[in-house]
Order: C-alpha cells, then sequence, then structure tokens
C-alpha cells in the first residue's frame, strides 16, 4: 500500500487527500507512467472506497443520477 492506510486517517486528512488525489489525476492520466498510473488508480479507489464507507447516505444531486441524466435528454437543447 502507499500512503497511509485511509481508514486510519481522520475526516480531515481524508478530504485533504481526495482533494489532492483529483486533482493530480489528469497530470497523472495524461503524463504518468502505466506504473504511476496505476498506483493512483489503487490509491484513488482506496480513498474513495472510505469515504464512501463513512458516507453512505451522502446528498447525492437530483442531475448525478440516470434518472437525472434522462430528464436532461428530454428538455429542450439537453445532451
Amino acid at each position: 500500500m502507499n500512503g497511509v492506510d485511509p481508514g486510519l486517517l481522520d475526516d480531515q486528512q481524508l478530504m485533504k487527500e481526495l482533494e489532492t488525489i483529483h486533482r493530480t489525476r489528469h497530470d497523472t492520466l495524461l503524463h504518468g507512467s502505466n506504473d504511476a498510473l496505476r498506483v493512483h488508480n489503487e490509491r484513488m479507489a482506496q480513498l474513495e472506497g472510505e469515504y464512501l464507507r463513512r458516507n453512505p447516505r451522502r446528498p447525492v444531486a437530483p442531475g448525478r443520477t440516470r434518472e437525472g441524466a434522462r430528464e436532461r435528454e428530454r428538455q429542450p437543447g439537453g445532451a
């Protein structure tokens, strides 16, 4: 494992780690080696999994659901 076990991070540390990994995602995808991308993927999955474990009832924006996407498609000028 790379980095601290996400289960050992407090909520503030977990959010900071998530913000950092999401901020570095694009550069890693475009310019990182295959190994760097693999490690990034694994770490991101660990951090996101821990966040979801701690926040099973997190608020979900209606537009970020399948039904919300279908509704946008039905609107004039929708995707």
